[in-house]
């Protein structure tokens, strides 16, 4: 649990005098009120080892770019986290574990008293990065929980994608918020996607073979995109989004599908399986919702013209000409980078 829990403060502060007095009593003063990390591994023998803002902790976390040994890593290098490990403690299978730190401005419980003696390390290290991710990305869980918020972000094209998850989404999200126009944050978006992020993202593309076999055609939207020609961008981006999940969902099934609530299914399964939830940074749940409620709206060929938004109105040739604007050249390409973190 974490400190927005109302439960934290009763537990907590317990808790912590329990292991005070313990710990007194062994010989040991110690002072929990202000300690940052506080981990306790009780043996099976009911004897414990207390670590008070000494224990040692690495996070496992999956990158945006290729890392390079000896290189600083960013927050803004980091797509997801995945594992929160001890590296220099020793636990055995049958110890117990008590975990409590704080993240900012906020705190986390982690406890596993382990009752059938066969402690799942790994899956705790993934609780712990829930934990983590909780904290530390809490106002990006915030935003989507509110749906005023969120829906006014994905009715104008705008996710968490992976690409711009950190200040950039932070910036758009605090403007939709606040009631403004998003029309500035976006013009200062685009302009951010220089040749060299472009460059980036598709070397992170090719690196997947489902995505490698589009090279020609991935290339093309990336040129044009960065020669503000976002109808003939859109228009490449759009279909290939399906060419991408085709190949990938034909590689894991062996077989094909016409079916694109099937392969929307398949993006958002694999997201969970890769990031070991549905919680996770690439919040693949959310993405699909947007997938549907977005790229992959309903349009009536009937009906008035659509919005280069929309696969299907791009695809029928319906969408109209004043929709193909640079904002949704790039929702389009930043759409295509999520998939590749998915798949």
């Amino acid at each position: 649990m974490t400190s927005d829990d109302p439960k934290f403060y009763r537990i907590v502060p317990n808790l912590a005098s329990y292991i005070t007095a313990l710990a007194r009593n062994a010989g040991a003063n110690v002072n929990l009120d202000r300690a940052d990390t506080v981990l306790l591994v009780i043996g099976p023998d009911n004897t414990g080892k207390l670590w008070v803002d000494t224990v040692a902790t690495t996070l496992k976390a999956m990158p945006k770019r290729p890392m390079i040994v000896g290189a600083p890593i960013f927050e803004s290098d980091i797509a997801d986290v995945t594992a929160m490990e001890f590296p220099c403690v020793t636990i055995g299978r049958q110890d117990r574990i008590v975990f409590l730190f704080r993240q900012d401005w906020r705190f986390a419980l982690f406890f596993d008293f382990n009752r059938d003696g066969n402690l799942d390390l790994p899956r705790a290290s993934r609780d712990l990065a829930k934990l983590y991710r909780s904290l530390k990305y809490r106002h990006l869980y915030d935003t989507l929980a509110d749906q005023a918020v969120f829906g006014r972000l994905r009715s104008a094209g705008w996710f968490p994608f992976v690409e711009i998850v950190g200040h950039e989404f932070t910036e758009l999200a605090n403007h939709c918020e606040a009631g403004f126009d998003l029309a500035d944050q976006e013009f200062k978006l685009v302009a951010s996607f220089d040749r060299a992020r472009l460059d980036s993202m598709v070397d992170r593309w090719l690196t997947k073979p489902h995505f490698a076999s589009k090279e020609p055609f991935l290339r093309v939207a990336v040129d044009a995109f960065e020669q503000n020609n976002p109808i003939s961008c859109i228009k490449t981006v759009l279909t290939e989004i399906e060419g991408v999940l085709q190949a990938a969902y034909k590689a894991a099934t062996g077989q094909g599908t016409r079916q694109t609530g099937k392969l929307l299914e398949f993006a958002k399964l694999s997201a969970e399986e890769k990031a070991g939830g549905s919680d996770s940074l690439l919040f693949p749940s959310d993405f699909a919702k947007y997938l549907e409620d977005y790229t992959y709206a309903n349009f009536d060929p009937s009906g008035p013209s659509g919005s280069a938004s929309s696969r299907h109105a791009v695809g029928h040739g319906a969408a109209d000409a004043t929709t193909y604007t640079q904002v949704r050249a790039l929702q389009a390409l930043l759409t295509l980078d999520q998939i590749a973190f998915y798949t």
